[in-house]
């Protein structure tokens, strides 16, 4: 690309003034994702930084996990064989 001279923003640019383009430049990272997330003020300030906010959400994970098995176990048929 040409370097202009002047430091100032031109009037009008022109497709040549840009460069080769590359088809696809960025297409690998763009499949990858992301996962950022916007955190409202409130919630921000309870979290100093990510690994407080990774800590916290694994740890309500864990929790999840553990009252979703003891809802299982307490349905089964031992409650139906109670009844009985």
């Amino acid at each position: 690309m040409k370097t202009v001279k002047n430091e100032e923003m031109r009037k009008e640019y022109k497709r040549e003034d840009l460069g080769k383009g590359i088809r696809g430049k960025y297409f690998e990272e763009y499949k990858k994702g992301t996962n950022l997330v916007l955190l409202s003020p409130d919630v921000a300030e309870a979290f100093p930084d990510d690994a407080s906010v990774n800590e916290a959400l694994r740890s309500l994970m864990k929790i999840a996990r553990q009252s979703r098995g003891l809802t299982k176990r307490s349905t089964g048929s031992r409650l139906a064989s109670r009844s009985r």
